[in-house]
């Protein structure tokens, strides 16, 4: 007997998607993906309503810097809006070139790659140089990228505490001197703010012969001399073997880095799928990037008034008796420790035209749910003002 031509035979995955309690709440609730309107600096339109944004990682304020949008729009009428496709098959252009041996000379490096995105970037980190039979040693609070590339080398894991030296102490002692590792770290933990203990960790890891890999995203313009990274933070650049991070956030653009020896960056060219078969960044990307690294070098005045920025605002948020997890950075988390206060107070904060954004268990530990801000060198005193009194009104609604 035919079938009916309006039988549908059931879907699993369909039904598994539109079931998912997750997305569910996240459209009840609608915390994230807001679409805004317009933007100029740190200000937003969102819903009709101006807004101050506190959770961008336009770190140094260069996103709307006068020569680095001129760089942009000039690179797309020299070069087109992009190379259509991967650098090995397409060919690199002069610009990619350009900037990588800017990137490698600024970060002390031999030789650098850049991909189209900063999850790329950090992925192929470890993904290419770590293989089944190796083991990898990671803080349990890397990135997801990173988690991800760890899952594709097939390589053994474990984790040691986030940002503690004795437990990495004691994972290393119980591993087998005789197979390969790597050590995954970041520099700056995004979440926490939290500068990573560098010294320490990569000396336990130069004692048992690892590999050490550390994505620095948010550490790059932030931290060290004219913005070069936690590396350069701590002088330990003969430590690090392969540095990895974003564009979108220091340096106003989008895409990844990975910096190394030459060795090290051509055998990730010819073994990194990730690498291999992205496609290449645009020109007006690669523009806004390397005119922004030019920057950082020349206007120093964008870090000193980040710091003072990050400052004053921290000294805000512990005058309301506010939780921020020790962070030493302008990544400032505002730890409320359950979804329900924190539902509220980024409603509160939203009512008084404050844009952040929600983080909550499981993308955090439990009890450490959470508010993200993200200071910006553009934050003007008076924006400053505004985030302190609808933070005071937040601190008065839980």
């Amino acid at each position: 007997m035919s079938l009916s031509l309006f039988t549908k035979t059931k879907k699993p995955i369909i039904e598994r998607a539109q079931d998912d309690y997750a997305t569910k709440v996240r459209l009840k609730y609608k915390p994230y993906y807001h679409a805004m309107e317009a933007q100029k600096g740190t200000h937003i339109r969102l819903q009709g309503r101006d807004m101050i944004m506190l959770s961008s990682n336009d770190y140094l304020g260069l996103s709307f810097h006068p020569k680095v949008i001129e760089a942009c729009g000039n690179a797309a009428k020299a070069w087109g809006t992009s190379s259509t496709g991967a650098r090995i098959s397409n060919g690199s252009r002069a610009y990619h070139i350009e900037l990588e041996e800017k990137l490698a000379a600024f970060l002390g490096r031999e030789a650098c790659h850049i991909s189209v995105a900063g999850y790329i970037s950090c992925c192929s980190s470890v993904a290419t140089f770590a293989q089944k039979g190796d083991l990898i040693v990671a803080d349990k609070n890397i990135h997801s990228c990173l988690w991800d590339g760890i899952r594709l080398s097939m390589a053994a894991v474990e984790r040691f505490s986030h940002n503690n030296p004795e437990d990495l102490r004691q994972v290393l002692k119980g591993t087998p001197h005789n197979i390969p590792k790597l050590l995954v770290l970041e520099g700056v933990y995004s979440m926490e703010g939290h500068i990573c203990r560098l010294p320490e960790l990569a000396q336990l890891g130069e004692e048992n012969g690892c590999f050490t890999v550390l994505d620095d995203a948010h550490g790059f313009g932030v931290l060290g001399h004219q913005g070069r990274g936690t590396v350069d933070h701590f002088k330990m650049n003969d430590k690090v073997d392969i540095l990895c991070g974003s564009m979108s956030k220091s340096l106003a653009s989008t895409g990844g880095f990975v910096a190394g020896s030459r060795d090290l960056i051509e055998y990730l060219r010819t073994n990194s799928k990730q690498t291999i078969f992205s496609a290449a960044l645009s020109p007006s990307q690669v523009a806004t990037a390397s005119t922004s690294l030019d920057l950082m070098q020349s206007e120093p005045q964008h870090l000193e008034r980040l710091w003072k920025n990050t400052k004053r605002y921290r000294e805000m948020l512990k005058g309301l008796g506010l939780d921020t997890w020790e962070s030493e950075t302008p990544a400032v988390p505002i730890v409320l420790g359950s979804k329900e206060l924190v539902y509220r107070f980024w409603q509160a904060l939203l009512e008084k035209g404050v844009f952040t954004v929600m983080s909550i268990a499981p993308a955090v530990p439990p009890g450490k749910d959470l508010i993200r801000t993200a200071v910006s060198a553009l934050h003007s005193d008076e924006d400053l003002e505004k985030i302190g009194a609808a933070m005071a009104y937040a601190v008065k609604r839980l």
